[in-house]
């Protein structure tokens, strides 16, 4: 955990959750599981965007449970590593919004987002190989949710980009008097054709963020 986010989060790492949390992942790895992402980079997203520079805030839901997709941050894979059908149609959407210029890239490594200020936060930040949702209901959720109490608590006039009705339970708690809320359906196979795709909520988020005086996201990756 990078010192910017541990001086925000330190009292999570000391309760009985956590500590909980801690001996389960230990268990899996000496029971000779695979587990993603791998340890060094469970907190990725962190790292690349520190808790002062956040202006933007996406959460996903379980990290990919297939080989060198899961990296760390939500919806992302790493280069080399063929985008998933989720990414796929964030890019189609980036690509068909006329208020952009977004260019399909050839990867779906989306460190360029977290480096500008875009927090990728998926609600759990790890699971077994090939196991969906394994990892949850083991502590990650309150951490995630410490994680988004903090922001909500300590910024004014994040975006925050909530898709499927998880997403949105999972922010519930935002203040919307303070924050921006944009919502819409999950850009899955199975829900995008029902909002996501046309939502036009990348260059949405860039018009709040120009209305407060904010950089804007450079979306090409």
């Amino acid at each position: 955990m990078p010192e910017s986010w541990k001086d925000k989060l330190k009292s999570q790492l000391e309760k009985d959750y956590y500590k909980s949390l801690n001996s389960f992942y230990c268990q899996e790895l000496k029971s000779g599981h695979t587990i993603y992402p791998p340890t060094n980079q469970i907190f990725t997203a962190f790292y690349h965007c520190p808790f002062d520079k956040v202006s933007v805030v996406i959460v996903g839901q379980d990290p990919y449970h297939g080989p060198k997709q899961a990296h760390g941050m939500a919806f992302s894979v790493q280069k080399g590593v063929p985008p998933p059908p989720s990414l796929q149609n964030m890019f189609k959407e980036l690509t068909e919004d006329p208020k952009l210029e977004f260019k399909r890239p050839n990867h779906g490594c989306l460190t360029r987002w977290a480096d500008q200020g875009v927090l990728l936060l998926n609600t759990c930040l790890t699971v077994r190989s090939g196991q969906a949702n394994s990892h949850q209901g083991r502590g990650w959720e309150k951490f995630t949710d410490a994680v988004i109490s903090e922001l909500n608590k300590n910024h004014k006039g994040l975006v925050f980009l909530l898709w499927g009705k998880p997403a949105e339970k999972k922010c519930q708690s935002v203040d919307q008097k303070k924050h921006f809320v944009l919502k819409t359906t999950h850009p899955s196979p199975l829900s995008a054709h029902r909002g996501f795709l046309g939502c036009r909520h990348f260059s949405q988020c860039n018009d709040l963020l120009a209305k407060m005086g904010k950089p804007t996201i450079d979306w090409q990756i």
